[in-house]
């Protein structure tokens, strides 16, 4: 492989994950449910492709104040996310791309100051030489620009790249790009349809980077 791209908000860190938890509680002091299915619509592409707020209206049958539906939902991830640290693994494959001396770059449907907030606390921002968000595209996955763009910057060509989603609007758009593309699921998204990856881990940590390059290889050979 001559690149390796890395999704960020539930690959990364398991932002997606403090997400949904924030809403569902939310619900429950409603006496309502967010069920799993409702928010996939949302998760790995546009945050504003689930009305949630509208969705939870319709439960309790009345108007609510979306404001302070927001404000809830930012103060409780604010809480959940200042502890949080990279998923399992992550930082060691970042770490053995680099010892391997293959670029690595990542692509995000969130916006760049979103992304770059939190590769800035983990000291890795500079780590990827090519960081793709939706302040780059006109659509985001499960579209296919985010990872054309990056193919196109780095100078390579889709057969030569692989990519680490969560999601399965990140996989359609890795896939739809011609990448070779690994599920790694967080506690959310693996509740999820995957089957369009080509491979899936339960985690970076169960098998080393060169490990599962090599498997990729042989497999395609």
């Amino acid at each position: 492989m001559d690149l390796i791209i890395f999704d960020f908000d539930g690959l990364i860190l398991d932002t997606e994950t403090v997400s949904y938890e924030a809403w569902s509680a939310i619900f429950k002091s409603y006496g309502a449910e967010l069920p799993i299915q409702e928010w996939a619509k949302c998760v790995g592409t546009s945050y504003w492709a689930f009305d949630v707020e509208a969705y939870l209206e319709q439960q309790v049958g009345r108007p609510l104040d979306r404001k302070e539906l927001t404000r809830r939902h930012r103060d409780l991830c604010v809480v959940a996310l200042a502890p949080l640290q990279p998923r399992p693994g992550v930082l060691d494959y970042l770490q053995e791309a680099r010892d391997l001396k293959i670029p690595i770059a990542l692509a995000s449907s969130s916006n760049q100051d979103w992304v770059m907030s939190h590769l800035s606390r983990f000291e890795i921002a500079d780590w990827f030489h090519s960081i793709r968000t939706a302040d780059d595209v006109e659509k985001v996955k499960p579209d296919p620009e985010l990872y054309q763009l990056t193919l196109t910057t780095m100078g390579v060509k889709p057969h030569r790249a692989l990519a680490f989603e969560d999601s399965p609007n990140g996989i359609k758009a890795a896939k739809a790009a011609g990448l070779y593309c690994v599920a790694v699921p967080n506690s959310v998204t693996r509740q999820m349809p995957l089957g369009e990856a080509d491979r899936r881990i339960e985690s970076m940590a169960d098998i080393r980077l060169r490990d599962l390059l090599h498997e990729i290889a042989m497999s395609q050979k």
